[in-house]
């Protein structure tokens, strides 16, 4: 039940709550020796490290929940091979998660059913992520009849969300704006983020024309605001289209000194992987293509001022 709960706070942004419950999950479920308990806090605590922009820890996590999965009388309609073919995809390394697919046997012309499902939308962000935009849409319009026929309200909220980055990417704003508005509509009640905050590029662009022509507006600006940021609220400034994230703060402060990549990672405890991770989104949110150019605009901005940068720990 927490574990749960901390998956409830994990999509609605609550990352405290999330790892409150997460805490005392662990703790009951060391001690009630319930064979499910080892994955399930596992791919729970890895949806957190992946909001938290940590993604090699969520993929180091969700390796050992592959490793740990026990099966119930339930089916197994969340596959955590396919949770981490997810992240794999987030994390750019499509190579992995196209081997995913192949072990998994999923494919574009199955059948669809609520048993795999999961599995196929898994395929659609893979087809998206590969820019094969045509595939994408045909398999994404057949997903949404099906969740559509079944009452599936969360699994509609994500198709359309895949919709509208699909159909952005592919140069049809209109469309894009039209499946985001449907998804804008349903989520906005139940208060969904995660399930917004996880596409981060196209979406700051999409929620803000969104805002601008009043598809729910407030919204739109809550959900804009939360990306790219755990908890606490990004900084920002009127000609920047996205936050910059804390995380990502801490990256940009040191770039005007004399570390280089690999030692800015070890200062702020994250890996390389992570690392240029940040400094990417830092180069897009920034419109920047350098280092240099990356700390001449954040001097423009202002930004580097916001707080003191960490020191250098003496080596």
């Amino acid at each position: 039940m927490h574990a749960g709960l901390a998956e409830l706070h994990n999509e609605r942004g609550e990352l405290q709550l999330a790892r409150q419950h997460l805490v005392r999950c662990q703790e009951l479920g060391e001690l009630a020796g319930l064979p499910q308990h080892p994955y399930r806090w596992r791919v729970a605590a890895a949806h957190l490290r992946q909001l938290e922009g940590d993604l090699d820890g969520a993929v180091a996590l969700l390796d050992e929940a592959v490793r740990f999965y026990v099966g119930d009388f339930f089916p197994n309609v969340r596959p955590v091979a396919a949770i981490r073919a997810r992240t794999w995809i987030a994390q750019g390394r499509i190579e992995d998660a196209t081997r995913w697919q192949r072990e998994s046997g999923v494919g574009v012309d199955d059948a669809l059913t609520y048993l795999r499902e999961f599995e196929h939308v898994t395929l659609a962000r893979l087809l998206v992520a590969k820019s094969a935009l045509g595939e994408a849409g045909v398999l994404l319009g057949r997903l949404l009849e099906e969740a559509i026929k079944g009452g599936r309200m969360g699994s509609i909220i994500e198709i359309s969300i895949l919709q509208a980055v699909a159909q952005w990417r592919s140069g049809d704003a209109t469309a894009s704006l039209a499946a985001l508005e449907g998804s804008l509509s349903l989520a906005e009640p139940e208060g969904y983020a995660r399930v917004f905050l996880n596409e981060e590029q196209p979406m700051a662009a999409l929620l803000k024309l969104a805002a601008k022509r009043r598809i729910a507006p407030n919204y739109a600006r809550r959900l804009l605001a939360a990306i790219g940021t755990p908890e606490a609220r990004s900084a920002s400034h009127p000609d920047l289209i996205e936050p910059l994230s804390e995380r990502e703060l801490d990256v940009l402060r040191l770039l005007p000194s004399d570390l280089g990549g690999p030692e800015i990672a070890r200062e702020l405890g994250v890996s390389e992987n992570t690392m240029r991770t940040h400094t990417k989104n830092i180069y897009e949110k920034l419109g920047a293509n350098n280092r240099r150019s990356a700390v001449r605009r954040a001097e423009e901005l202002g930004l580097l001022g916001r707080k003191s940068a960490p020191q250098p720990t003496t080596r």
